[in-house]
């Protein structure tokens, strides 16, 4: 048996993984989606409250456009990111059916990605509000940390963290790793090569 064979056998299976993933995005999402709620209810008619003095705070904002409020006064903003977002969620399907389960920290940066993704798309979907007598769509952000005197960071959401610590930790390991789908071409020449090698061996063995 190979070394790569017998790594693979040891590896946790693919629906231990997937559902470790779907758990974590589960788990991300819910969070996201009640912390938005009791931001609607509580936030949207009220002052910001103080959590840090000077530093954190949770302050009401309809975000038109992406993460962090990045293009959200342009017109074409909601469709674009839904796009965007859609083609994210397929990618991270893929990236859960592909790559190799011994990596814990891949699965758990795809859950990450995706309940972060699906809470956004949730509001740019289903959110409205009244903004200069025009109903439109948007996402709930109410996180607001200074990061120096008297200049914020964008307003921000649960789903803004996960998507961001997600992207970081799969950054890392596309870095140290590659894109599975080479580990698995790799893997499949590996045990191509060694099945060639078995079957060049066998007529020596059977001559002599």
């Amino acid at each position: 048996m190979t070394d790569a064979s017998s790594s693979s056998a040891a590896d946790p299976s693919r629906k231990q993984r997937l559902i470790e993933t779907v758990v974590v995005m589960v788990i991300t999402l819910g969070l996201d989606l009640w912390s938005k709620a009791w931001a609607w209810e509580n936030l949207r008619n009220a002052r910001a409250k103080t959590v840090v003095e000077n530093w954190f705070y949770f302050e009401f904002g309809f975000n038109t456009g992406a993460a962090f409020s990045f293009l959200r006064d342009a017109s074409y903003a909601r469709m674009v990111f839904i796009g965007v977002t859609i083609l994210a969620l397929l990618y991270m399907a893929r990236l859960a059916w592909t790559m190799p389960t011994k990596h814990r920290s891949a699965f758990m940066a795809v859950a990450l990605v995706a309940g972060g993704a699906l809470g956004n798309l949730h509001d740019r979907l289903v959110r409205q509000m009244e903004i200069r007598g025009d109903l439109q769509y948007g996402v709930v952000d109410f996180i607001k940390v200074f990061y120096w005197d008297n200049k914020p960071w964008p307003t921000f959401n649960i789903a803004d963290v996960a998507l961001v610590v997600g992207v970081a930790l799969l950054f890392i390991y596309l870095t140290r790793h590659g894109d599975p789908s080479d580990d698995k071409s790799k893997a499949d020449a590996e045990l191509e090569a060694d099945d060639e090698s078995k079957a060049d061996d066998a007529p020596a063995e059977a001559s002599a």
